[in-house]
């Protein structure tokens, strides 16, 4: 089994930053891609960003260039920097954690609103 623990998120006004932040622990093993996903109000869940162990990371269109995913393997925490931030980026931000190679289910987190609004 492995824990997902999310800090981070709230209100920011649009063009501001924001980080988040992904702790994981128990079976860390078990997993080798960690990442975000976000849920919007009447809208299914989408990728944000994932990043394998060795440091591969891969991005949704809609937030190239402005949201960076890093990964901490000593401390097993991910981080999503969101820079320029847009009213449409608002949403519940959900981390997650799996195994690519394998059929298991992702872990998911408890998620976190991001709010971007003046």
């Amino acid at each position: 089994q492995v824990q997902l623990v999310e800090s981070g998120g709230g209100l920011v006004q649009p063009g501001g930053s924001m980080r988040l932040s992904c702790a994981a622990s128990g079976n860390i093993f078990s997993i080798n891609i960690m990442g975000w996903f976000r849920q919007a109000p009447g809208k299914q869940r989408e990728l944000v960003a994932v990043i394998s162990r060795s440091g591969t990371a891969n991005y949704a269109d809609s937030v190239k260039g402005r949201f960076t995913i890093s990964g901490d393997n000593a401390k097993n925490t991910v981080y999503l920097q969101m820079n320029s931030l847009k009213p449409e980026d608002t949403a519940v931000y959900y981390c997650t954690g799996y195994d690519a190679g394998s059929s298991s289910s992702p872990t998911w987190g408890q998620g976190t609103q991001v709010t971007v609004s003046s």
